[in-house]
């Protein structure tokens, strides 16, 4: 049977390091909801390592970027003494699950999962590897382990985590009840930060250049790419996505940083041009990110450090994933190791 659940809740999230920093938009659409998730529920995030080689990697740039996270996940407030912290592939529960959770996997049903669909399609058929196909399922294996109760996901993971769902329901139904079956946590509506030279399109480390915010830089730097930011021709200062797109995003990333209505920012702005706005914004930006970069870099720059409470983390998540795995294994049927 399952152990007893935790006294709050468990939840569960996870970021791949696929760049050598985060940005602005990383920052507000996970790592501040993180930062209130990890008051209310018994939380662990990690850092999603065997996800990352699914699609051809840099190793050496792999272990820069996972420390890198790291230490912006702790740069934005997520604490070690709150939350468990720790590096996928350090567990090696995750991918002994992800084979048995392959075993009770339709060739079909893994196929249609749109996300191996849609990187398929980019890579095209040679390119494309077995664990890009067998991802879901991993991130299946991944949620399960820890019996959460809820996982956050966005619209993009849904089907994934409906896969989850169908997966730990066949599982207890053909071997009995083992897993829970994790419920859907939406996370609460989150400012949408758009590239600030290409204003129709996410902010996206796969953009990069110009538009982006990366937290790491040098806040100054970041602070001369939103005074460059593309705007329109014309010259009041309103909230209009359609027709507004560039001055509309300005808005919502002062609003965010500043905890101010956008409807308060049109009316503060009234009269006033682009420039006045895009000065504001920039030196809102550098006051919000200057913290975190100092802080982030510091820490990159203490390996030790980091390392020290990945591993932590990892020995707790083992306190939970160990003992899941062993019970999967003796249900599905396969000896005990002689101790």
């Amino acid at each position: 049977m399952p152990e007893p659940g935790p006294a709050r809740p468990r939840l569960l999230s996870g970021m791949q390091p696929t760049s050598d920093s985060l940005h602005l938009g990383n920052y507000i659409g996970a790592l501040v909801n993180w930062v209130e998730l990890q008051e209310q529920f018994d939380a662990y995030f990690f850092i999603a390592d065997l996800h990352t080689i699914t699609m051809g990697h840099d190793p050496k740039a792999l272990r820069a970027r996972s420390h890198r996270y790291i230490a912006q996940y702790l740069a934005a407030g997520i604490d070690p003494s709150k939350s468990v912290l720790f590096a996928q592939s350090h567990v090696p529960e995750h991918p002994r699950l992800s084979w048995v959770l392959e075993c009770l996997t339709g060739f079909g049903e893994a196929g249609r999962m749109t996300q191996f669909k849609d990187k398929s399609s980019k890579e095209g058929t040679e390119g494309a590897t077995v664990g890009l196909f067998t991802y879901p399922i991993l991130q299946a294996a991944d949620i399960l382990l820890y019996r959460p109760a809820l996982v956050p996901v966005g619209e993009d993971q849904r089907q994934h985590l409906e896969l989850t769902r169908d997966l730990a329901q066949r599982f207890n139904k053909r071997f009995g009840k083992t897993f829970r079956v994790p419920e859907a946590h939406i996370v609460k509506a989150t400012a949408k930060i758009l590239d600030l030279q290409h204003p129709e399109k996410k902010m996206s480390g796969s953009i990069g250049g110009p538009g982006c915010l990366w937290l790491l830089d040098d806040p100054k730097v970041s602070a001369k790419k939103i005074r460059s930011a593309v705007t329109d021709t014309g010259r009041d200062i309103v909230f209009d996505p359609e027709n507004k797109p560039g001055v509309a995003n300005l808005l919502t990333i002062l609003s965010v940083l500043g905890h101010e209505p956008v409807e308060a920012l049109e009316a503060k702005f009234v009269g006033a041009g682009y420039g006045d706005l895009k000065k504001e914004v920039a030196a809102a930006y550098e006051e919000f990110a200057g913290p975190i970069a100092e802080k982030a870099n510091a820490l990159i720059a203490d390996p030790d450090t980091l390392d020290d409470i990945l591993a932590d983390g990892a020995a707790k998540a083992q306190e939970t994933t160990a003992r899941v795995l062993a019970e999967v294994y003796d249900r599905v049927g396969f000896l005990p190791p002689k101790r």
